[in-house]
């Protein structure tokens, strides 16, 4: 099945020669082994130049992202004239933030409508004068391997605005609720333990208050006029249509996903999947295949593949190491196509990132096959992260996001 992944078509094609790419060998059609080839052609591995232009570019266009929206009808699919009446609009959105009425936080300053102190996106914009922060994101769903799309978020710390209800004890969650029709059966809502919302650990970018996504205002689609997006969470802790918060003294989650099985805890998993492989390739003609890597907290050391003939005595799976990508040369669509000024992670002269792979995001990676016999053959894919630790582990468990290893049959034919 073809993957729709933001992938890039402007990375720095004259590195992909020969001599960069491991290529795998078969010892035998019955029994395949795996080894490194090196090649002394600084031509264009064949096939990899054709395979790496129909790549996309690095940052995913608006009409690219992925949308797992809920609600009946869409909030964003509503009529201009419901948004502008339900607050889905910058000149009509407003934000509450109160104590929780069964189990309040001490707080000196709610933020209400009733009282006229709720924040509007002015007061948002002012905030954003002084505490604006930027930073580059894949979103992910809990539930799906796939990544909805990656882009540069940018958007005002939750802290600060916590901060205005001048908290004083009692503290120790926040609860957060998007838009969702009004309607009490479609409540969409998550949470967060107040001391992630007040400190960034582990070199973490803020949870923000979300306006911008890509340089550009967040459109209704994408949860605007303002979402939460919590840097290493899965999509449903950076929840769309941001209405209300509420400061509690709870010490457990109220997440909708809770309802699902879903481990509401988990941060984003290291993984790798194909972009594109030939599923018929010719005997003994080289086969490209390209992938992406989503790099979660825990980061990402290397992509490996293997490849075993389905008719071949079982034996022990051999892995070795596949080309990670470097950044590209243009990240696609941002303003001027550049990185803006002040993004968490990119070196604010050169505009290139401070490390690659950046965790939190995603990469890309290459590798060409050698040729292989006739045969049923079945190619697979995985990350080892920073810690030495190979995909799907070190969480392997379901409803804690995708870690599974893809597996894709290749069909050499006669």
């Amino acid at each position: 099945m073809k993957k729709q992944i933001p992938t890039d078509s402007h990375f720095a094609r004259q590195e992909l020669t020969r001599r960069h790419f491991i290529r795998l060998g078969a010892a035998s059609a019955a029994a395949l082994k795996l080894r490194s080839v090196g090649a002394d052609a600084d031509a264009p591995a064949p096939g990899l130049a054709e395979a790496l232009g129909t790549l996309e570019p690095y940052f995913t266009a608006p009409e690219k992202f992925r949308d797992v929206s809920r609600g009946k009808p869409l909030p964003h699919s509503l009529p201009d004239d419901k948004k502008l009446a339900v607050g889905l609009t910058r000149e009509t959105w407003k934000l509450e933030v109160v104590a929780d009425p069964e189990n309040p936080a001490t707080i000196h300053n709610p933020l209400t409508q009733k009282d006229g102190t709720a924040l509007d996106f002015a007061g948002l914009m002012k905030l954003a004068e002084k505490y604006s922060v930027r930073f580059a994101k894949v979103m992910t769903c809990l539930n799906i391997g796939c990544p909805l799309g990656t882009g540069i978020w940018e958007g005002v710390p939750l802290r600060e605005v916590i901060w205005l209800t001048e908290p004083r004890e009692n503290l120790r969650r926040v609860f957060y609720y998007g838009y969702h029709n009004d309607d009490p059966k479609q409540m969409f809502r998550s949470s967060l333990p107040i001391d992630r919302v007040l400190e960034d650990p582990f070199d973490l970018p803020p949870v923000i208050l979300c306006y911008k996504l890509n340089g550009a205002w967040l459109d209704s689609e994408r949860g605007g006029p303002v979402r939460v997006v919590v840097p290493e969470g899965y999509g449903f802790k950076s929840i769309k249509w941001l209405t209300r918060i509420v400061l509690t003294n709870l010490f457990h989650a109220n997440d909708t996903y809770a309802d699902g099985n879903n481990d509401v805890d988990s941060a984003l998993k290291t993984f790798a999947a194909t972009l594109s492989i030939p599923k018929e390739p010719k005997p003994r003609e080289a086969i490209p295949v390209t992938g992406y890597a989503q790099v979660g907290v825990s980061g990402l050391s290397k992509v490996q593949v293997s490849i075993r003939s389905q008719s071949a005595q079982p034996h022990p799976e051999e892995w070795i190491d596949a080309q990670i990508l470097p950044p590209p040369n243009h990240w696609g669509h941002l303003p001027e196509g550049k990185i803006p000024t002040n993004t968490l992670g990119f070196d604010a002269a050169t505009g290139h990132p401070r490390s690659w792979p950046m965790r939190l995001t995603m990469i890309h990676w290459a590798v060409l096959l050698p040729g292989l016999p006739a045969g049923q053959y079945t190619f697979r894919c995985r990350t080892i992260d920073q810690k030495g630790f190979a995909q799907p582990m070190p969480r392997p468990f379901r409803k804690s996001g995708h870690s599974a290893i893809e597996s894709v049959d290749l069909k050499v034919k006669a």
